[in-house]
């Protein structure tokens, strides 16, 4: 068991460093990467909505679901043929998203019966929240890069920590098989 699961770490390790590299070595491609694959969602959605429809008894949820798979084939076909301000969009949303986020962040402050330490650590947070979304949507073009990067710096990292896991688990597991035949 420690070994197979170890293994999988070790791989899952490996392939996060890959992928990492090449998010950091070519973020347009990692960028290229989110837009197809947010395309791809987009699709998939559009099929279950259909088959939601098909599968209704009455008309109007049939209608529903089949206005919401034209409107997901629409956003996959945009995603697909317009890449570019797809991209700027998806990086919109995320660096509004990290300043809505990073305000509630510096609200539940204020909000918690919390200690001095824990309430700066929310302020904290929030406040680099906000600065990073607040430079994204000034910046779509650079945020884009930026998100690209940090996501393939966070992938070696996570990978590194995954390598390291099964690595710790694999002497585990071999410590417990040298022991346990001298204690049954």
């Amino acid at each position: 068991m420690f070994r197979s699961t170890s293994t999988s770490l070790i791989v899952r390790g490996v392939l996060a460093i890959i992928i990492g590299i090449v998010a950091v070595v070519w973020p347009g491609v990692t960028i290229l990467a989110l837009v197809l694959l947010f395309a791809v969602y987009a699709f998939m959605d559009a099929v279950f909505e259909g088959a939601q429809a098909f599968g209704s008894q009455r008309v109007w949820p049939v209608i529903g679901h089949l206005v919401l798979a034209l409107i997901d084939v629409a956003a996959g076909l945009v995603a697909v043929v317009w890449s570019a301000p797809t991209a700027l969009v998806l990086t919109l949303i995320i660096g509004i998203w990290a300043i809505v986020t990073g305000v509630f962040e510096i609200i539940a402050a204020f909000l918690r019966g919390e200690s001095a330490g824990t309430r700066a650590m929310f302020i904290v947070a929030g406040l680099l929240s906000v600065a990073f979304g607040a430079i994204v949507v000034d910046r779509p073009v650079a945020g884009a890069v930026t998100i690209a990067l940090l996501f393939g710096l966070f992938s070696i990292a996570n990978g590194v920590t995954a390598i390291m896991q099964g690595d710790q688990l694999r002497r585990t597991g071999n410590v417990l098989h040298s022991v346990l035949p001298t204690a049954a």
